[in-house]
Formats: structure tokens, sequence, C-alpha cells
């Protein structure tokens, strides 16, 4: 089947896409100077990167196989957490206030709602030490937050059974944002700014410098340099530079439905949770009136992204279930509204991979965004803007130098 290509203004934009994908003053627009990148991907990575990129003046083509926030997307689904409490990674906790930044901007330009700042509220019982790590890493990046006792918590959110809570962080500025929706409003701004489209498969590329893309209905794509942001497919693009270093592996999410009328489980009484106990266990009231989402952050087996069959396990929906009753009793025996099985594809370490290929110069890999990085997706396209057009260096945590130590 052949691509749908899309160069021009898409009439579903708002209106005030267009003047904030403009490159800002200063930056590259010479054509006779204008690089021409393509970026492998559409989803937080790859469209924050090929939007990114226009702004400082390149030109850019973006591919995806199934488009922007699809349901084989690790960027697809209805919502995420931004947050950024991050232990003792204070990278993270720098880039989220940054994207937290970008992601307030952009939805002002756009005049979209993507982002909801209901807070996140992370529960904290005997093992501390995640949270303790944190505070430090918070103040220094300047994320206003709140520390309270157990029993401060359960006085502000009565719905929540507080038992064995010892303290909490509650972070006022973090909340959610919607995925799917996202991903497709940074592709209208892609297009707004001149960017391309197209809905073509890549094939793996050959080793070496990249001469060309063999797409999947049998055209080849030339550009300048080549930005590979294809989430859980990368290690398969590129099996002996990265391969099992991207694992994917299989998540299940669950939206349980609240008694009618019952405000206490709705986005107006209730933030956010994060909830690190025996299990890592989070969760989003509300999501635009979608249901009470609960999922397990406990990495699940090896999933074939392409492939793999979507059909929640009884065990994971036993499991959910059980939490549920526990730490919001009155939901004990809600109804299951639907649930939805995604991927995360993290990296050993759990860190991102920004790197520029070591056999390519042409060539940069952009992943490992695990189940925490579609928050961070403008700051990593920013990030990975520079990098291309050689204006800063990423991070040496990013880099795949790390996996030879």
């Amino acid at each position: 089947m052949k691509g749908v290509s899309r160069r021009a203004f898409v009439g579903s934009c708002a209106a005030g896409v267009a003047a904030a994908a403009l490159p800002r003053k200063g930056v590259l627009t010479s054509m006779t100077k204008q690089p021409h990148i393509a970026v492998v991907g559409a989803g937080a990575f790859g469209g924050w990167s090929a939007l990114h990129l226009l702004q400082r003046g390149a030109r850019v083509t973006l591919l995806d196989a199934w488009g922007p926030g699809n349901a084989r997307a690790s960027s697809g689904g209805e919502t995420r957490v931004i947050r950024a409490t991050y232990g003792a990674r204070a990278i993270y906790t720098r880039m989220a206030a940054r994207a937290l930044e970008l992601w307030k901007s952009y939805q002002r330009r756009w005049q979209r709602t993507l982002y909801h700042p209901i807070g996140v509220l992370w529960l904290v019982e005997d093992d501390e030490q995640y949270e303790q790590a944190a505070l430090t890493a918070l103040r220094d990046a300047g994320v206003h937050f709140e520390q309270l006792t157990g029993r401060e918590a359960a006085t502000r959110y009565p719905q929540v059974n507080c038992e064995r809570v010892r303290w909490a962080i509650f972070e006022p500025d973090g909340g959610y944002l919607t995925a799917r929706r996202a991903c497709a409003a940074v592709l209208d701004a892609v297009l707004a700014a001149g960017g391309e489209y197209r809905q073509l498969a890549v094939l793996p590329p050959a080793a070496g410098a990249l001469r060309g893309l063999s797409l999947s209905d049998g055209s080849t794509l030339t550009a300048d340099r080549y930005v590979f942001a294809c989430g859980p497919w990368l290690g398969k693009l590129f099996p002996a530079v990265v391969g099992d270093r991207i694992t994917p592996t299989r998540q299940e999410v669950f939206f349980f439905g609240t008694p009618a009328g019952d405000e206490r489980f709705t986005e107006q009484a209730l933030p956010v949770w994060a909830d690190h106990g025996k299990r890592f266990m989070y969760g989003i009231p509300g999501n635009e009136w979608r249901g009470f989402k609960v999922a397990d952050d406990t990495r699940g087996p090896g999933f074939d992204p392409t492939a793999g069959e979507r059909i929640p396990t009884a065990e994971g929906l036993a499991a959910v279930r059980s939490y549920l009753g526990f730490r919001f009793p009155a939901l004990r025996d809600a109804p299951l509204l639907e649930a939805r099985v995604c991927q995360y594809e993290q990296s050993p370490d759990e860190d991102f991979i920004i790197d520029r290929h070591p056999e390519a110069d042409n060539v940069w890999l952009v992943g490992g965004g695990s189940g925490h990085g579609f928050k961070h997706g403008p700051a990593v396209g920013e990030l990975v803007a520079r990098a291309v057009l050689g204006d800063a260096a990423p991070d040496p945590a990013f880099r795949l130098a790390r996996f030879a130590k």
C-alpha cells in the first residue's frame, strides 16, 4: 500500500499552531544550507525531535509505519503521568522540569488541552530510599513539592487507605498528559512548520554510513542525516549496535468504573498516585471520564510489539483488583470498564539512548523510553535537535559507550 504524504497545513489543526511552529530568530533558514533530516518514528521522541529540528531550520521528513500514537506504539493509549520525582537520578528530574515548561508553552500556543495539572502523590512505605534521594534533586531543580506525613496524607485524601504509608511527596505541578492526542498535535505542528509526513515502514538499514532508507512501498528516501526514534523496534533495526539493549516488555493497564455521582475518585478530588510498596503501582483518576486507571509498573515478560496479541490476562486483572481493594476500599467491587496491553521498551540501566551510531556519522539513535519517556518528549526533542545539528552533545548518561564498560 502506498504511504500517505502530507506537506500542507491540516485543516483540523488549531489556529495557533502555525505561529508556534515558526523557527526562532537566528536559526538556520537559508535554503542553500538547509539539511534534510529523516526522522523514523512519530511517537513522543520522534515527533518532538522532528518539530524541534524544523524550528532550528532543518528540512524534515517524518515517517511512521502505523501513525503517531497508534495502538502498537509505546506512545499510544489515552494518558501518561508527568512527574519529576526520580530518586537520585537528578538528570531526569531536571529534564522533567524542562519538559513541563515546554508542555505548558505549546499547549497555550496550540490552544489544546494536553496537560492536566492535578498533582502527583507519592506514597512511601518502609523502603524510603528512592523518595528520600528525590528530595534533594527536586530542590536543586526548583520543582515545587510538599512533604506530607502519613497522617496528613490520610486527612487530605480520606478516600485513600494510607495504612503502612509513613510519609508522602506531593508534586502540585505534576499530573497527566493525553498521549494519542499529544502525538497528533505534534504532527499537526510538524506539518504547519513545513515538514513532510509519510506513513510507511522502514526496512532494516545496511551497516555503515546510511545512503538512503528503503521503505515498505518499494521507494527510497534519501536525506543528509537520519534519526531513528522507533521505540521497541530500535533493536530490530540495529541488531548489532542496539539489539537486546532495548527490550520490549508486555504491560497491562486497567480502567475501572466509579460510583455514579461519587466525586471522591474524580481528578478534581484526587491526584495521580504512585505507590512504592511491595510492587510499584500507579494510577490516574478520571482520565477525561474514561475511568479510574490502575497499572502495575513491574516489568512484564518479553513482547513482540508488531505481532503480539494484546489481550489482558486474568492474573493481571486479579493482582490489580487486589491492590485496588486495599488502597481504595470503596472501589473494591468496581467494574472493569476496559483494559489494554501496551509495552515498555527499556535499556538495561533504564537510561535513555541518545547517541550517534558508532559506525555511521549521519545516523542518530534515540530510544529506551521505558515506561517514563513520554513526559520527557519535548525536552528530548530539543536535545536531539541540538545534537543532530551539531550545537550540543548529549549527556554521557545517554551514550552507547556506557554499555561497553
